[in-house]
């Protein structure tokens, strides 16, 4: 399993159960093993297995519950928790290059509104991040976050320009469970509009969001900020699933 041996078990586990459905080993619309078969492939009980299954079932990739088996789902063009984060998971699944240019990486004095949502104290340090974003090779978004420091201290040692902060913090065993998600439209500050090379007041797709641990723990306060004609955001509820937000590429549409 790739996930560091220091994770929940069950967190492994759903780590694994989505490489193979990512690999096509368990491929859409097929049944997955019955917990039993997979109680004894993994050397566990029945717990961490539902776990992980209920994780897998929350994020929409699979069907079924409540006495039928496990199905991976097929059919929808969802993306996961974890692609939804990820602009380069994003990217690579429309058969895009991701690329970024960072522009700052500081560690500086938490604001009163960072520090507010990350519940921290004002002045705490934290470590900024400013990155453009690329689909091709072209500018398509604008990335601010702000860690707190003993999350964000990875990132020193971390060639942000290499490809996705969130890919390597999930390596160092940091576990992103749950974000909160703002959507809305802003118009492009001089200093956006500079690295974005569009011209300020210009309009942009806006997502904020707060990023958690899966004890609830705040990690990262982000904002991203998309040109237009790149994305939009859609709602995607079943009956199975939680509502789950959809980013999806529009250029050229």
């Amino acid at each position: 399993m790739s996930t560091q041996a220091s994770a929940p078990l069950h967190a492994r586990l759903s780590d694994e159960f989505m490489r193979r459905i990512n690999s096509g080993e368990w491929p859409a619309g097929s049944r997955l093993p019955s917990e039993a078969e997979l109680c004894r492939e993994f050397g566990t009980s029945r717990g961490p297995i539902r776990q992980a299954l209920a994780f897998l079932r929350s994020e929409g990739v699979i069907t079924g519950g409540q006495g039928k088996s496990p199905v991976v789902r097929g059919g929808v063009p969802s993306q996961s928790f974890s692609t939804f984060n990820s602009f380069t998971e994003w990217a690579r699944k429309m058969g895009k290059e991701p690329g970024q240019r960072t522009v700052e990486l500081a560690i500086r004095q938490a604001t009163a509104e960072a520090a507010e949502a990350l519940e921290i104290r004002p002045g705490d340090k934290v470590v900024d991040v400013l990155r453009l974003r690329l689909l091709d090779g072209e500018p398509a978004m604008l990335e601010t976050s702000t860690f707190v420091h003993e999350v964000g201290r990875l990132l020193i040692d971390f060639d942000t320009d290499s490809g996705s902060i969130f890919e390597y913090l999930k390596s160092q065993g940091i576990r992103i469970h749950s974000a909160r998600h703002t959507i809305d439209a802003v118009a492009a500050s001089e200093a956006q509009a500079e690295i974005l090379g569009t011209r300020a007041g210009s309009p942009l797709l806006r997502e904020r969001r707060l990023t958690a641990t899966e004890d609830g723990t705040p990690v990262e306060l982000a904002e991203d900020c998309y040109l237009p004609g790149i994305t939009n955001f859609i709602i995607d509820n079943t009956v199975e699933q939680r509502a789950a937000l959809l980013r999806i590429h529009t250029e050229g549409q």
